[in-house]
């Protein structure tokens, strides 16, 4: 029989990834579990994961392609579009659930033990579900163009890897901070919001560098997705090479997991008292 000993005066920061994956089934029945409720008692169902995407992609026809004329070269505007939003749903979706999810299973973090850290990372797995309809709409719109993907489709999964990594960095922080400082879970949403504009989904990054003086480029690139859009541009259509300015991004994201952990460790030892 497994006997388990919660020391909470224990010291340590240690990622203890064999108990993570003890919790594994934990972890796939909260997964399921969201994504059971998500569309639960909603007339049209799952079809709403196809609508939401398909909704926003027609604003950015209408303001980005037909009002202000954003110059995509050869792609056209459309799958320029949708290319970006597969990629920024994911991150968005994971950000907001990622946020306040420790808050609400509040009851489950008070009663039983278990690392909390599989919360937020369950959030991770049911974004999967968007981010595979965004590749699906990408797919369709290629087939409907006649675009083929160029040949730097091999580095797609490292640009997958990437876009999981920065979303649960920042999921993971947010989490964690909401714990101490409820005011973050109002400002999830704004940040969500600010970040769809502050992020090239609609216009290439280009723009911006072509635009603005070096230090606001370096600003700019302080936001991890625009990095990571870049690539994703870059081996689905074939557009320009993410910028040397995309290794600030991929710094951040970097910066941003490690600490994001640390953090998170160092405050789940009373996650149960102040939740």
């Amino acid at each position: 029989m497994h006997k388990l000993i919660v020391d909470a005066n224990k010291k340590g920061l240690r990622l203890n990834l064999k108990e993570l994956f003890q919790y594994k089934d934990l972890f796939l029945i909260l997964a399921y579990r969201d994504l059971r409720v998500r569309y639960a008692q909603t007339a049209l169902g799952l079809i709403w994961v196809v609508i939401q995407p398909l909704a926003t992609l027609l604003i950015f026809i209408l303001v980005f392609g037909k009002a202000i004329k954003v110059d995509t070269g050869s792609v056209p505007y459309a799958l320029f579009a949708i290319s970006g939003m597969a990629a920024w749903s994911y991150f968005a979706f994971v950000l907001a659930q990622a946020g306040d999810s420790i808050i609400s299973a509040q009851e489950m973090v008070k009663k039983i033990y278990f690392p909390r850290l599989v919360i937020p990372l369950s959030k991770a797995v049911v974004g999967l579900v968007d981010f595979c309809i965004g590749l699906f709409l990408v797919i369709v719109l290629m087939m409907v163009y006649g675009f083929t993907p160029s040949i730097n489709i091999v580095y797609f999964p490292l640009f997958l890897i990437m876009t999981i990594i920065s979303a649960l960095a920042v999921g993971i922080w947010m989490s964690a901070l909401t714990i101490r400082y409820r005011d973050f879970k109002h400002v999830v949403p704004f940040l969500v919001q600010f970040g769809l504009y502050a992020t090239p989904v609609g216009y290439p990054s280009s723009l911006v560098i072509n635009n603005l003086p070096d230090w606001a480029s370096i600003l700019y690139y302080l936001n991890p997705m625009v990095g990571v859009i870049e690539g994703f541009r870059w081996t689905l259509l074939g557009q320009q090479a993410p910028s040397v300015y995309s290794l600030i991004s991929f710094s951040i994201i970097i910066i941003l997991f490690i600490s994001s952990l640390f953090y998170f460790k160092k405050v789940e030892r009373i996650m149960a008292d102040v939740v």
